[in-house]
C-alpha cells in the first residue's frame, strides 16, 4: 500500500522545504514592492497639456488639472475625453511599473519553476 501525503524519492521534502522559504520571501518582497507603488504619484497629461491627471499607484484619481482655455463651455465633450485620456495614461503607467516590478522579482524564478510564473 502507498504512502499518503509524502514526497515521491528521498531529496523531494528538502527541496520542498527551500521552495518554500524562496516563496515566502518573493512574498514578502511582492508586498514591499506594492507598498511602494503604493506611495508613488503618476501623472500624465493630453491635449498638448491642457490636461493633466494625477493617479496614486492605488489606482485612485488625486488630481485633475485643467487649462482656462480648454474649459469651452460649447464642447464639454471634448475636455472630457482629454479627461479620460489622461487618466487613462495615468493608470496605464502605474500598470507598467508594477508589471515591471513584478517582473524583477519573479525573473529569477522562471528557470527553477518553469511555467510557473
Amino acid at each position: 500500500m502507498a504512502k499518503r501525503g509524502g514526497f515521491p524519492g528521498g531529496g523531494m521534502p528538502g527541496n520542498m522545504a527551500n521552495l518554500m522559504k524562496q516563496a515566502q520571501k518573493m512574498q514578502r518582497q511582492m508586498e514591499e514592492q506594492q507598498k511602494e507603488l503604493e506611495s508613488k504619484e503618476f501623472t500624465a497629461a493630453a491635449g498638448g497639456g491642457a490636461v493633466e491627471v494625477t493617479v496614486s499607484g492605488k489606482r485612485e484619481v488625486l488630481k485633475v488639472k485643467l487649462a482656462e482655455e480648454v474649459v469651452d463651455p460649447e464642447d464639454i465633450e471634448m475636455l472630457e475625453d482629454l479627461i479620460v485620456a489622461a487618466a487613462n495614461e495615468a493608470l496605464r503607467k502605474v500598470e507598467e511599473e508594477s508589471g515591471a516590478a513584478m517582473s524583477k522579482l519573479t525573473g529569477g524564478l522562471g528557470g527553477g519553476m518553469p511555467g510557473m510564473f
